[in-house]
């Protein structure tokens, strides 16, 4: 079971970034090409920039051409939790990090193999630590 992790709303605001806190807390969506972790493609661990629980292995990652980070799958079954999201005029499946709740992206039916899955995740709500190996 995952450890949760509560915070007020100004404890929020004092770690984290502007545009972290806007992604993460308020559930908004970061600018598509704007993020560098659209582009990496070294060995590591994509995490959860509001808590640092390991989210997504680089193995994981792929190309969507959507402008945002994409994986087929998360590191484990709980190191996310899924939502509904019937904002935008559409219902679609909001992905939060398990852990603190933070605001990562959301995950369509579109993906690659194996799982037919793609978790768009905005770049600001993620932080990468590459395998130092």
């Amino acid at each position: 079971m995952t450890h949760k992790i509560t915070k007020t709303d100004a404890e929020w605001r004092a770690e984290l970034a502007p545009e972290q806190y806007r992604i993460l807390r308020e559930h908004g969506t970061e600018r598509a090409f704007t993020s560098p972790l659209n582009a990496e493609k070294s060995p590591g661990m994509y995490k959860c920039a509001g808590c640092g629980t390991d989210l997504f292995a680089a193995a994981a990652k792929f190309d969507s051409g959507t402008g945002w980070p994409s994986y087929f799958a998360p590191l484990s079954k709980d190191a996310v939790s899924e939502h509904v999201d019937k904002s935008w005029f559409s219902t679609r499946t909001e992905v939060r990090c398990a852990t603190c709740e933070g605001h990562l992206g959301h995950v369509f039916p579109d993906g690659p193999n194996p799982t037919g899955l793609r978790y768009c995740m905005n770049g600001v709500a993620l932080k990468f630590d590459p395998d130092k190996t």
